[in-house]
């Protein structure tokens, strides 16, 4: 067991031991069960230096943090990037370890995506360092306009353009497609009118992959494609244009005012349209306030409880804020939520000039036919 535990942290203790207790008892160790806030027991012996060190690093990363924390709050940022795990506090005997406690257990589910997020990230780069990715853009074919792709159809039809997202899972509704051929679906959204595509890249959480944004792009569709994935890094900028996206996902739930501009500008730099979603009022507001954000999307999805409402999309769109959408020609996609040819004309009345819709289609048997159900019409023409 000592030569388990010696020098770990947190995200490497297998999950077994995260919810128990060392207590020194007869010069053993034995487990004890405790409550998820305790903490452990101080045997009092003396740090040595090395690890007083250590200590002190770990302290001024807390620091960082913390004040990172101070700045998305004041945003209205109720996600937290990491665990706040903090320094180690406690040394007993030849290790220190963290319990899991209410300080560093995710308090939901988009919490938790975007700190296993953090984790796969940091390990990608170690691997796919900047540099080989920039050459792999200076390679690659140019991008495709994504936003010239949603005005057209609107443009011509008079209704809402159709992101159609190829989409395996979801935490909230499990499995939506046992039979899941990427290339397959995607081929079939674009018989059926869609606009422009987006692709789950997220494989924890949505059984979704980086593979299947490529081979999407290497089958010959000539819609645009959309990265959905949690951006937390701007590396992952230039990963999603090395594997072929046109677009990406930046959720302003997760992110704050200064990370959305300065992803915003590396997106434009590489040939990227960036999707700022936003779920409330504040974080509304919040975006309307950067200069460049041509693409809006409002999710009609709680992304903390996972809770649908797509009256939500009319109330961001009211008054002020909607007029100024109007003066900025911004396009709004509506998102989250839409099932019926009623769903689409409470949005478009509500002001969005774009859906995006992945559950109610992908779903079905066969997803053209699926398109045409959800606008009660064929908009392939």
């Amino acid at each position: 067991m000592e030569s388990l535990m010696r020098g770990t942290s947190l995200n490497s203790i297998p999950s077994p031991f995260l919810n128990h207790t060392f207590r020194q008892h007869d010069s053993r160790f034995t487990f004890g069960f405790k409550s998820p806030s305790s903490t452990l027991i101080n045997n009092r012996r003396p740090s040595p230096p090395c690890l007083r060190a250590q200590q002190s690093e770990k302290t001024e990363e807390f620091k960082v943090r913390n004040s990172q924390d101070e700045v998305f709050a004041t945003q209205g940022i109720r996600i937290r990037r990491r665990p706040p795990t903090g320094p180690p506090l406690h040394y007993v005997g030849p290790f220190e370890f963290r319990l899991q406690n209410e300080g560093n257990t995710p308090r939901n589910i988009l919490e938790e995506i975007v700190w296993n997020k953090d984790t796969e990230v940091a390990q990608m780069k170690d691997k796919k360092p900047l540099y080989t990715l920039k050459k792999a853009i200076d390679l690659a074919p140019p991008p495709r306009d994504f936003i010239a792709a949603l005005k057209a159809p609107y443009l011509r039809t008079g209704m809402p353009a159709l992101i159609a997202e190829v989409k395996k899972a979801s935490p909230s509704r499990g499995v939506l497609r046992e039979d899941f051929d990427p290339v397959e679906i995607a081929k079939a959204y674009e018989k059926g009118g869609a606009a422009c595509l987006s692709v789950l890249t997220d494989a924890k959480y949505f059984q979704g992959s980086f593979e299947n944004l490529e081979a999407i792009r290497n089958a010959g569709i000539t819609c645009p494609l959309l990265c959905k994935e949690f951006i937390v890094d701007a590396w992952q900028l230039y990963y999603a244009r090395a594997k072929g996206a046109d677009a990406v996902l930046l959720i302003a739930a997760v992110l704050p005012d200064l990370d959305i501009k300065y992803m915003t500008k590396i997106c434009k730099l590489i040939g990227l349209t960036a999707l700022v979603e936003v779920h409330d009022e504040n974080e509304m507001d919040r975006i309307l306030k950067i200069d460049g954000v041509q693409l809006i999307g409002i999710n009609n999805r709680n992304l903390e409880t996972f809770e649908v409402d797509i009256s939500n999309t009319k109330k961001l769109l009211e008054g002020e804020r909607g007029e100024k959408i109007r003066q900025k020609d911004i396009v709004v996609v509506g998102e989250s939520g839409l099932f019926t040819p009623d769903d689409v004309a409470y949005v478009q009345e509500a002001g969005v000039k774009a859906i995006l819709v992945g559950e109610s289609i992908v779903k079905q048997k066969d997803p053209t036919k699926g398109i045409a159900e959800l606008f009660g019409k064929d908009i392939s023409a």
